[in-house]
């Protein structure tokens, strides 16, 4: 079994709304390979084919926003922002008692899987008609779509 990694959004974010990639990759160090893009989808079918995939096998599946920029001043936003939060990140690890925030990590997801009505449950894998049907909602979402 593989691992998935997403991000964690309110129901009411407009990043839900973006188109979505898939990386694949190894999950340890032994292996080496090239990671493997696919997308973009629409949010639950990337997650679901993340899922179905990482289920099966020991890879790395990373599920994110395709951030659409129209410069350059944005995307050196994007990576100011990026860093920041892995700043913050790391500061928040060094701070952190090694075990003791787990359980209310857990216990904090959990609960906002129950308020939203999620099962916990595998979401059914879509066929290609989904898909492809995503694809062209996507499209027209697009900047000149």
């Amino acid at each position: 079994m593989g691992a998935l990694v997403t991000l964690d959004l309110p129901s009411d974010s407009p990043m839900l709304d973006l188109p979505w990639i898939i990386t694949f990759g190894p999950l340890g160090d032994a292996d080496e390979w090239e990671p493997v893009v696919c997308g973009p989808y629409e949010r639950p079918h990337a997650l679901a084919l993340a899922e179905t995939v990482v289920a099966e096998e020991s890879l790395m599946a990373v599920v994110e926003p395709l951030v659409p920029a129209v410069n350059v001043a944005q995307i050196r936003g994007e990576i100011a922002a990026a860093q920041l939060a892995a700043t913050d990140e790391t500061v928040r690890v060094d701070q952190a008692d090694l075990y003791g925030d787990y359980e209310d990590t857990v216990d904090e997801e959990e609960m906002a899987a129950a308020e939203r009505g999620d099962t916990g449950g595998p979401l059914p894998v879509p066929d290609e008609d989904e898909l492809r049907a995503g694809f062209a909602r996507i499209a027209t979402r697009l900047p000149g779509g």
